[in-house]
């Protein structure tokens, strides 16, 4: 079929990190034996999913495979999985990122998976959540690297213990000191990344626990940084255009399937 079907939109191939094919129905991990439960996204870039055996339960995250009209693409793929497999190697032994199992492929991807589900609007949580989330950036920040991705309220994970968890580090910022993280202008981006970081910390932290922030970061977290000014101003035209174009198309920014079988 040149066509899939989700959610009742039209899906092109093209449009998929793995076009026309399917993500591994069963996994074999450090000798474990895992079956494909759900896939929790497939877009351009990348498809995720949800892996269960004996040994429990784990993700696999495949990078861009497929070709665009001809036009060889995994390379972006290859690229994205390696930068991601390091940041996760760099975020080890910080509590709260999943553990790395290694790669999978050319292009993928898997870590343990999280026992809980994406922070919502309406969630409320515990006293110690947003402290320990703080904590987290501070022990990233502290590596050099940025984690970039926090204003994706779905990408902080509110465990079932009620702990924080931080996955996808796709688009996180590292660039080691031995090759030039620390000499300007890659210094300076680094510190405008993790600030960006501090002020979406803070600003989910006045949305959902309000009675906890402190009067300066509260403060802080109304006073959007000029860097994000202008890169909405830049990019916002273009994500409306984009979101046009999959609508003409028929499509949506990403789709989420079913399970296979």
């Amino acid at each position: 079929m040149s066509e899939h079907r989700a959610e009742n939109q039209i899906i092109r191939p093209w449009l998929l990190a793995l076009g026309r094919e399917e993500l591994p129905r069963e996994l074999i991990i450090r000798g474990n034996i895992y079956l494909h439960v759900k896939t929790f996204k497939h877009d351009f870039f990348a498809a995720t999913a949800l892996y269960q055996g004996a040994a429990g339960k784990i993700v696999l995250k495949v990078g861009r495979m497929a070709p665009v009209f001809g036009l060889p693409m995994a390379w972006i793929g290859r690229l994205l999985s390696q930068h991601e497999i390091r940041m996760f190697e760099l975020t080890q032994s910080i509590a709260g990122v999943p553990e790395l199992l290694g790669s999978w492929g050319a292009t993928g991807l898997v870590h343990a998976y999280v026992e809980g589900r994406p922070l919502q609007k309406s969630d409320t949580p515990d006293d110690e959540f947003f402290p320990k989330l703080a904590l987290m950036l501070e022990a990233i920040h502290a590596r050099g690297a940025a984690y970039v991705d926090l204003e994706k309220r779905e990408n902080i994970l509110l465990g079932e213990d009620g702990q924080p968890h931080l996955i996808d580090f796709q688009i996180s910022w590292h660039l080691p000191a031995n090759r030039g993280g620390e000499i300007w202008p890659f210094r300076v981006m680094r510190d405008v990344l993790q600030a960006s970081d501090r002020y979406h910390l803070y600003k989910h932290w006045r949305r959902l626990r309000p009675d906890q922030l402190a009067v300066s970061a509260n403060r802080d977290s109304f006073e959007v940084p000029i860097w994000i000014r202008w890169h909405r101003m830049m990019f916002r035209p273009l994500t409306l255009l984009r979101r046009q174009i999959l609508v003409w198309l028929g499509v949506r920014d990403s789709i989420r399937v079913r399970s296979p079988g």
